[in-house]
């Protein structure tokens, strides 16, 4: 576990109790602070009974406290815990916040943060992958795997490598890391934020946080992207901002079967600049390459049959996340996409997604956006009003060819049908896996 003694003799408030909460609970408690929890949950309060003051933080006072640790998932604009916090002069911070605290105490490290609407998963995971091919110590947390003050502190000369969310960025103050991303920004998570405006002033932050003299690496793609960038470059030494678009390593993309598409382009261009900005050589990275497996429900091959390919890409939950996974496969005489798509709108249209179009031989319309899709849909290609996921899947499967893909690539969030992306995605691959082997109730799908 990570810790520090600079937690000794201070109070802190923790609000949620899940995996991160409950973790930034026994960081603290271990560095000997006092620590009040709370959570609506009777169960995890349970389990902290007689170690920690268990009261909700809303009902005290705050006065001399260090700080209120909340989950990323607590809307700051919106939950009363930010002004109740502000008034007693006491920062509402998360776990990333304590890691910060943390670092001072640590073995000698750095600390790689990656951030962005779409592609962050992918992009962590590919240069921890880098990184330890390269033998180097290296540990992968925030908003990918396991929380990281629950992680064992590395051997020095380690890398800590972060995706990290909007949210977590709202909660964190003192993170200075050594190599900072942005992948790029599209609007999502308004509801949180006042406007694309406030969205992208979040995003930002992450660099603001870092010295002049380190490392800043950006994607190419949107205006707002830029614009930190330039904004970045203009305070920092000579070569500390880096903007890549990957356009040096199209001719080696064939050669990582898990990382195709012209989003992992981008993704796989802003981990080599990290990788090498961390001292690793082409000769370290080129060949760790070609044996990145990907993430689960990114772009995941999930079967081959009779000539298909079937492609989970649950993870895309806009249609900015969607778009690049349409042009990863463009059109030829021998393939063809079967697109299923649908579920919780995040917005009225798909415009993003609009430029590929033409690879779509046809799609399939699933959950609460699907009358609207098949409207938005019907003047370029062939729509079949699905449903459920599991008609969606034997409706593709029925009409797929040799040589097509079948994309489950839904634009849209996962809530209507599903507890979430990655239960959307477990079912696809258990439907697509039970009809291929005749199960004709598709695994005991929802159809």
């Amino acid at each position: 576990m990570i810790t520090t003694p600079a937690f000794a003799g201070k109070r802190f408030a923790v609000l949620g109790l899940a995996r991160s909460g409950l973790t930034a609970v026994e960081s603290l408690l271990a560095g000997g602070a006092q620590v009040t929890a709370w959570d609506n949950r009777e169960e995890p309060r349970r389990a902290l009974e007689g170690r920690v003051d268990l009261a909700d933080p809303l009902a005290i006072d705050l006065a001399g406290f260090a700080g209120v640790v909340v989950s990323p998932g607590v809307p700051l604009n919106t939950h009363p815990i930010a002004a109740h916090a502000a008034a007693a002069g006491v920062p509402v911070i998360g776990d990333i916040e304590l890691f910060a605290q943390a670092r001072a105490h640590l073995p000698a490290h750095r600390v790689v943060g990656i951030t962005g609407t779409n592609g962050k998963s992918t992009t962590t995971a590919l240069v921890h992958h880098l990184l330890q091919s390269a033998a180097l110590p290296v540990r992968m947390g925030g908003n990918i795997g396991l929380p990281i003050l629950g992680q064992n502190p590395l051997d020095p000369g380690g890398v800590y490598v972060l995706e990290l969310s909007s949210y977590q960025i709202d909660l964190t103050h003192s993170l200075e890391c050594e190599v900072a991303v942005l992948l790029n920004i599209t609007p999502d998570h308004l509801d949180r934020y006042d406007g694309f405006e406030g969205y992208c002033a979040s995003k930002a932050r992450l660099f603001a946080m870092q010295r002049a003299d380190q490392v800043a690496v950006f994607g190419t793609g949107e205006p707002e992207t830029v614009a930190i960038a330039e904004r970045e470059r203009a305070r920092r030494a000579e070569g500390k901002a880096l903007s890549v678009d990957g356009a040096d390593l199209a001719a080696l993309q064939p050669g990582w079967p898990s990382l195709q598409g012209p989003h992992n382009l981008q993704n796989a261009a802003v981990a080599v600049a990290v990788a090498e900005a961390l001292g690793l050589t082409r000769a370290q990275w080129a060949p760790a390459m070609a044996t990145f497996r990907g993430l689960p429900h990114r772009m995941e091959r999930v079967a081959e049959a009779n000539g298909v390919l079937f492609i989970n890409d649950s993870k895309a939950t806009n249609p900015a996340s969607t778009a690049p996974a349409l042009a990863a496969f463009p059109p030829a005489p021998e393939r063809r996409i079967h697109w299923i798509l649908g579920g919780l709108p995040k917005g009225d249209d798909l415009d993003e997604c609009a430029p590929s179009f033409g690879n779509v031989a046809r799609a399939y319309v699933i959950g609460e956006a699907g009358p609207r899709f098949a409207e938005l849909l019907g003047p370029y290609m062939p729509v079949v009003r699905s449903e459920m996921l599991c008609e969606a899947v034997r409706d593709a499967i029925a009409a797929a060819r040799p040589g097509d893909v079948v994309l489950l690539s839904p634009a849209c969030a996962s809530f209507d049908q599903f507890r979430d992306y990655e239960a959307r995605g477990d079912s696809f691959r258990q439907i697509v896996q039970a009809l291929l082997e005749g199960d004709p109730a598709g695994g005991g799908g929802p159809c």
